[in-house]
C-alpha cells in the first residue's frame, strides 16, 4: 500500500476544500430546488459523506494497483451496461438504472466513466511507445465503441458523448500523432454536418424521437417553440436572478421550482436555480470552484510521476470539465437539451459517489507527483 512512502504534505487539500465548497453549495440548492424536501437533502448528505470516505481510501491507496485490474474493470464497466439493458428499470423513456437488493437504485453508466478512465490509463500507458500504430489505435476504438453503443441503447447519448471527449482527450495526451488527429477531423466533420443536416429530415434511424426533437429545437427554436420551452424558462430564471438573486428558498410562484417551469430542477437544471436565487455572484463562483477543481486535475496531470498517473488526471479534468460545460450550456441555450448533472453540485447519489472515487485516484497521483516537484 506504500502508506509509509507517501509525503503527505503533497496531498491535494485545496482539491478537497473545493470540492467541499461545491458540496456544501449544492446541499443548500437542492433543498431550495425540491421546497425543502429533506429526503432528497438526506440522501445527498450522505452520498457526501460515502463520498469523502471513498476519496480518503482511495488517496491512500497506490493508484497502480487498481490500473493492474485494467481487464477486470473492463469487463464489469461492459457487465454492468448489459445487465442495465436486460434488467434495468424503465423511467422517462429510458433504461438507465438498476435497482440492487440493500444498496436501491444506480445508474452504472455513472461509475462507467471512471472505469473507462482507469482502463485507458492502463492501456494507453502499457502501449505508449507503439501509441500510433495502427492495431493499438484499432483495439482501443473497438474496446471504447462496445462502452459507447451499451450506453447509447439505454439510450443516454448524453453520457455516451461525455465518455467519448474524455476517451480522445486521454488519447490525445497518450501521444496521439497530429497525422491521426487532422485525418480523423477530416472525416469526422463532415459526417456530423451530414448528420445535423439529415435529422432536419428525420433521415437520422439511431437517433430517438425525443433526441431528434431536442436538436430541431436548437437548431430552429422558433418552429419548434415548445420542444424549446424547457430552456428558454432556465434562460428566464437566471437572467431573472440578475446580480445578487432573489435568495434561496424564496416562495413566489413566479420562481421556476414553483411554477413548474422546469422539469428535474434540481438536476439536470439546478444551475438555472442557481441563477434565479443566488444571481450572477452564484453563478460565477459556482463557475469558479470548477475551474478550479479542474486546474488542481491538470497540475496532478502535470506533476505525475508516469503516463499513467497523467491519464488519470486528464481523464478527471476532462470529465469534470466538459460535463460541467454541457450542463451549463443546456440552461444558458448554448447547447440543445442533453439531460447531464452538474458535477458535485446536482442531486444525484451515483453521479456524487462515481466522481468522488475518480477524484480520490487523482488524489493519490498527485501522492506520487515527481521527486523533482
Amino acid at each position: 500500500m506504500m502508506l509509509l512512502d507517501y509525503n503527505f504534505k503533497k496531498y491535494n487539500i485545496r482539491l478537497v476544500l473545493y470540492v467541499l465548497m461545491l458540496n456544501l453549495l449544492g446541499i443548500m440548492v437542492i433543498r431550495s430546488a425540491t421546497n425543502q424536501d429533506m429526503t432528497y437533502v438526506g440522501k445527498q448528505v450522505m452520498g457526501i459523506i460515502v463520498g469523502f470516505s471513498i476519496v480518503l481510501f482511495l488517496s491512500l491507496l497506490d493508484y497502480h494497483r487498481i490500473l493492474s485490474l485494467g481487464m477486470l474493470t473492463y469487463t464489469v464497466c461492459a457487465g454492468s451496461l448489459v445487465a442495465v439493458i436486460l434488467f434495468g428499470e424503465r423511467v422517462n423513456n429510458a433504461t438507465r438504472w438498476l435497482k440492487l437488493p440493500g444498496i436501491g437504485q444506480i445508474q452504472p453508466s455513472e461509475f462507467v466513466k471512471i472505469g473507462l478512465i482507469a482502463f485507458f490509463a492502463w492501456y494507453f500507458s502499457k502501449y505508449q511507445e507503439k501509441i500510433n500504430r495502427i492495431g493499438v489505435l484499432a483495439i482501443a476504438g473497438a474496446l471504447f465503441f462496445v462502452l459507447f453503443l451499451l450506453i447509447f441503447k439505454e439510450p443516454d447519448l448524453s453520457t455516451g458523448l461525455v465518455a467519448m471527449f474524455v476517451f480522445l482527450c486521454m488519447l490525445f495526451v497518450a501521444g496521439l500523432s497530429y497525422k491521426w488527429i487532422f485525418g480523423s477531423m477530416a472525416v469526422a466533420v463532415p459526417c456530423g454536418i451530414l448528420m445535423i443536416y439529415l435529422t432536419q429530415y428525420d433521415m437520422v434511424p439511431f437517433l430517438e424521437g425525443y433526441q431528434v426533437r431536442r436538436i430541431l429545437a436548437f437548431i430552429n427554436p422558433e418552429k419548434y417553440a415548445e420542444a424549446n420551452l424547457q430552456q428558454d424558462n432556465s434562460i428566464m430564471a437566471i437572467g431573472s436572478g440578475m446580480l445578487h438573486g432573489k435568495g434561496l428558498n424564496n416562495n413566489t410562484l413566479a420562481s421556476v421550482k414553483n411554477g413548474n417551469f422546469l422539469s428535474e430542477e434540481q438536476t439536470d437544471f439546478i444551475f438555472a436555480v442557481i441563477g434565479e436565487e443566488l444571481g450572477f455572484v452564484g453563478c460565477v463562483g459556482v463557475i469558479l470552484l470548477i475551474a478550479l477543481i479542474t486546474y488542481e486535475c491538470l497540475l496532478m496531470a502535470a506533476r505525475a510521476r508516469d503516463l499513467a498517473g497523467t491519464l488519470i488526471c486528464t481523464g478527471m479534468a476532462a470529465l469534470i470539465a466538459f460535463q460541467s460545460f454541457a450542463n451549463i450550456a443546456v440552461a444558458t441555450g448554448v447547447f440543445p437539451n442533453t439531460g447531464l448533472p452538474l458535477p458535485f453540485v446536482s442531486y444525484g447519489v451515483s453521479s456524487l459517489i462515481s466522481i468522488y472515487i475518480g477524484i480520490g485516484l487523482a488524489m493519490n497521483v498527485g501522492l506520487q507527483r515527481k521527486l523533482s516537484n
